[in-house]
Order: C-alpha cells, then sequence, then structure tokens
C-alpha cells in the first residue's frame, strides 16, 4: 500500500510540546478521531506520546494498526557543534525512539533536515534498511529541496515517500510541490497557521516572523479574515482547508482540546477563486526556523 491512502490526511503535530502536553493532546487527540501522531526525537516528548498512545490502547479507542506514527532522527549540524550521523547512528536514533514509544515499528521516520551534507546519502541508506527490516513503514525527509532530493536520484537510489516541509499561504514553494508531486513523493505540510495572528506569541517561540507580517495576520483586511466571515468559520480552518484542498497531509498543533476538534472538522470547501486569491498571498520563503529556512541548506 502506498503512502498517499494510508496516511490520514490530518494528524497532530507535537513541536514545542512538554511531556505532559503531548500525553494529554495525543490521548484527546485520538479519543476526536485523529489517527495520525508527529513527533520527533529532537522534540523531546517521545515518551510522553507513547503514554498518550498506551491509554487510548488499554482502552480500547484504537489498535495499533489504525494509528500511523511518525518520528524523526535529527541528522546532525556541524555548524551547531554536531557531528554528522553515520548510518549506524541513524538505525541507533530509531531504535531508542522506538524504546521511548514503546514501539516495535513507526510507520514514517523522516531525515529531519537535509544539513548533513556529507553523509545524507548514509542517512538515506540506512532509512531503507531500516524499511526492509520492518522497523519502519515508510521513509522519508523533511525541509529537503529538489537539489537533495535529485543526490538521492543521482545515487540510484528510491525516493522517499514523502517529504515533510513548511507550507503555508505565505510560504507555498510552488517549484518544489511540483517537483514532489511530479515524482510521486507525498506532501506533509507543517506551520500551516502561521499567518495567523495568534502564532507563536509566547516568549520563547520564535520564528522570522517579521512585523510586518504580525500587523498584516491582525488587520482586519487580512484576506483569511474575509475568508474566515465570507464561510463562516475560525481563520485556522480556513488556513488548514486550503492546504487540504491541495492534497497536502496536514499537522495542525495545539495544547487545547477545543482546537483539537476545530482543527478536524470540516465542513466546507473554498471556491476556487478564493484558492486563486490565497494563491496570491505567497511572500517566498519559510518563516518557522529562526534560524534561517532550512530549505536553503546546501
Amino acid at each position: 500500500m502506498t503512502i498517499h491512502s494510508k496516511i490520514p490526511s490530518i494528524g497532530l503535530g507535537t513541536y514545542m510540546m512538554s511531556p505532559e502536553e503531548a500525553e494529554e493532546m495525543t490521548y484527546e487527540a485520538i479519543k476526536i478521531g485523529y489517527r495520525h501522531i508527529d513527533t520527533a526525537e529532537v522534540y523531546r516528548n517521545e515518551q510522553g506520546v507513547a503514554k498518550g498512545i498506551e491509554r487510548s490502547l488499554s482502552e480500547g479507542l484504537v489498535s495499533r494498526s489504525e494509528l500511523f506514527i511518525t518520528t524523526k532522527v535529527f541528522p546532525g549540524n556541524e555548524i551547531w557543534g554536531q557531528s554528522q550521523k553515520t548510518f549506524d547512528d541513524v538505525t541507533e536514533s530509531l531504535d531508542n525512539s522506538l524504546k521511548r514509544l514503546k514501539l516495535e515499528y513507526v510507520d514514517l521516520y523522516l531525515i529531519h533536515s537535509a544539513h548533513a551534507n556529507k553523509t545524507r546519502i548514509e542517512q538515506w541508506k540506512a532509512l531503507l534498511e531500516l524499511k526492509s527490516m520492518g522497523k519502519i513503514t515508510y521513509a522519508g525527509v523533511a525541509n529537503w529541496n529538489i537539489k537533495h532530493l535529485q543526490e538521492i536520484n543521482d545515487a540510484d537510489l528510491p525516493l522517499p515517500d514523502t517529504n515533510q516541509i513548511e507550507l503555508h499561504p505565505w510560504a507555498q514553494q510552488p517549484e518544489l510541490v511540483e517537483y514532489l508531486q511530479n515524482n510521486n513523493v507525498h506532501i506533509i505540510a507543517y506551520s500551516s497557521l502561521v499567518p495567523l495572528s495568534t502564532w507563536r506569541k509566547k516568549d520563547g517561540e520564535n520564528s522570522l516572523k517579521t512585523k510586518d507580517m504580525e500587523n498584516e495576520g491582525s488587520s482586519v483586511e487580512s484576506l483569511f479574515k474575509i475568508l474566515a466571515n465570507k464561510y463562516n468559520v475560525k481563520e485556522s480552518q480556513i488556513l488548514l482547508q486550503w492546504a487540504l484542498q491541495l492534497k497536502y497531509a496536514i499537522l495542525p498543533k495545539t495544547i487545547k482540546i477545543a482546537r483539537l476538534q476545530e482543527n478536524f472538522q470540516f465542513s466546507f470547501v473554498i471556491e476556487e477563486e478564493d484558492m486563486l486569491l490565497i494563491q496570491n498571498e505567497n511572500k517566498g520563503g519559510g518563516i518557522t526556523w529562526e534560524w534561517g529556512d532550512p530549505l536553503l541548506v546546501e
């Protein structure tokens, strides 16, 4: 079965969640109907996700086979003083993640970024090996651009099942999206809610969002506010529905149960003329990573 038919269209992102928050939100999300939970070794909340999964399984809310669990290996970044992970480092990272998650396998394992410019292909070979061993069902990457993916092609290796990238109306990445679609690489969008005025307002939640962007997001003339009024929905639902209509899988993150429900309920369709208006909102590169757009990594 290809990832296109297996991966749920809506999942729960857990970035910046504490282990306790990850446990509670994982459990509540599954109770609502979510089946995809996305975490990573660098989020330091895999054990919390595990507890949420365990609780859901013990209460009979779901079976393991109904869940789609994603985690990620960080490749190492020499600029940050980290060594680039080797083949063996990657396999060890997965084993450690499986222990923390208390799982025998994960449905999707991603190389979190393309920062390991010397060992990218070695790391990708490790994921292919893990896939053949049954420890992961699908192998993918996150934050890889066309050049990075072409390196895999040039090495005569199969392309990733998926690429998880920052995608929202302000960062639409048309060339990369076209490449992924043409090469049958499933697209997972993260940070779908960047244009909201409420996005990352807490201390420590830094990004490349400028003051002008913040002002635009809070303006009553914001396109997303106008469309939310037109369709009688939340701004967040406009942003998420835009991605869903483009066939992207999405991972909205929240620590509020009411928002969990909002992010999972869609009973409207954005008209084509409004989709074209949203298309004109593109500003270019990513905004989420405060130290720079990872798609620009050499």
